[in-house]
């Protein structure tokens, strides 16, 4: 059995714990409310279902390999991105000032559960550009968000998170790649950043890679610790591909899952240094890759949203399938599929009633997001802000441990 999408359940909740209604009420969203919601998800429960579902157990059997500092991604993983970047996924609840459809954090969070659902190894790709965009929303310089972030909504470019190195694990205070000035404003970077999910891929035609590094002088510690764009290859002032930069995958990890989505190791600088530009102010870089990282914690929380379902739904097939022993309760008088018995149909049930409560809570931390974002009213926008603060540990929590 592959993935079926729980399309009418998600929309239940939208509908009667997470209050779409009042979210469509939202200046901006006055043509998002359930009708539209129920149409999007129809549509991204075909394309998981009938495109990217199919390619997860592919994933596992012929995962990415690396050869001479290229990958070459899953057979059908780059057909299946370009179908995902085309039908406009990449941007659903992004601006539309910068190419994306400008829908609710609510009905994007529905649509996350199913493409994880459907394939994490594919997910992971535009989870981590989902979180580069909101970055360089949040603290990108006019050119920097001109220049990158219609490309990664559209598709045509993806984005990476560059914080791990040899050296610091969890502890950034030890980042030790080093960003040095150039005259014309721009910057030079030196160092190895390790476990870059999609850091070297071939199914974009570039990567937008954030990266935190120290320039000279800066303080000690987390306080000294810059964020530069630095892509794969250069781009020219009229947007187009210029030369390849100097930042190349010098290997990718070898794991027991998600083997189909490449884990990069970066070197930065070994050719005369990887051309990079600052964003924002120095040594504000953690500051800002935290909203990234946040961006990335409240969807890896659907991640295990969406594991349980697909474990769910496996199960549920698996107890229809397997026959053993005669039903307790005596309904039958033959051997009977496993379903049939209490204590299975507990051990469905308790796994059904998690899922259901773990989708509520994250639907209703997503309208809280809208809300906080887009409410006319200022102290409105203020609870909600904080509410959503609050819920996205416990949504962290769901993750796959």
């Amino acid at each position: 059995m592959t993935y079926r999408a729980p399309v009418k359940d998600m929309l239940f909740v939208m509908k009667e714990l997470a209050g779409i209604d009042a979210v469509a009420q939202l200046p901006g969203f006055e043509e998002a409310g359930f009708d539209t919601a129920a149409a999007v998800l129809e549509e991204c429960a075909k394309l998981n279902q009938d495109v990217i579902a199919p390619l997860n157990w592919e994933g596992d059997k012929y995962p990415s390999s690396w050869h001479d500092g290229k990958v070459t991604t899953t057979p059908g993983f780059k057909q299946a991105f370009k179908q995902f970047a085309e039908g406009g996924w990449q941007g659903l609840h992004h601006p539309t000032d910068f190419g994306g459809q400008g829908l609710p954090k609510l009905v994007h969070a529905a649509c996350v559960e199913m493409v994880n659902s459907a394939n994490v190894s594919f997910a992971l790709c535009p989870m981590l550009t989902d979180g580069a965009i909101e970055a360089l929303l949040t603290a990108g310089s006019d050119e920097q968000k001109a220049t990158y972030i219609p490309k990664m909504i559209s598709g045509e470019w993806t984005g990476t998170m560059n914080l791990t190195e040899p050296q610091a694990g969890s502890d950034l205070s030890l980042v030790r790649t080093r960003a040095e000035p150039q005259p014309d404003g721009t910057f030079k970077l030196f160092g190895t950043k390790i476990f870059i999910t999609y850091g070297e891929h071939d199914m974009a035609e570039n990567i937008v890679h954030l990266v935190l590094a120290r320039v000279a002088g800066a303080p000690e510690g987390v306080k000294g610790i810059s964020l530069f764009v630095v892509p794969k290859f250069l781009v020219n002032a009229d947007g187009s591909l210029g030369a390849r930069n100097d930042v190349h995958c010098v290997s990718i990890e070898h794991k027991l899952g998600i083997k189909a989505s490449p884990t990069a190791v970066l070197q930065y600088g070994d050719k005369g240094g990887a051309i990079g530009t600052l964003v924002g102010q120095e040594n504000r870089g953690l500051e800002y890759m935290f909203v990234m990282m946040n961006a990335a914690r409240f969807s890896v929380g659907i991640q295990g949203i969406s594991v349980a379902d697909r474990a769910y739904q496996k199960a549920v097939q698996y107890a229809r399938d397997r026959v053993q022993s005669r039903p307790v309760d005596g309904s039958l008088n033959t051997a009977a599929p496993i379903i049939h018995h209490p204590d299975v149909k507990r051990m469905l049930m308790t796994m059904r009633a998690y899922v259901e409560g773990c989708r509520a809570m994250t639907l209703v931390a997503a309208a809280a997001q809208d809300a906080a974002h887009a409410h006319p009213d200022a102290e409105v926008r203020k609870q909600n802000q904080a509410f959503y603060e609050f819920m996205v540990p416990l949504v962290m929590a769901t993750a796959p441990k």
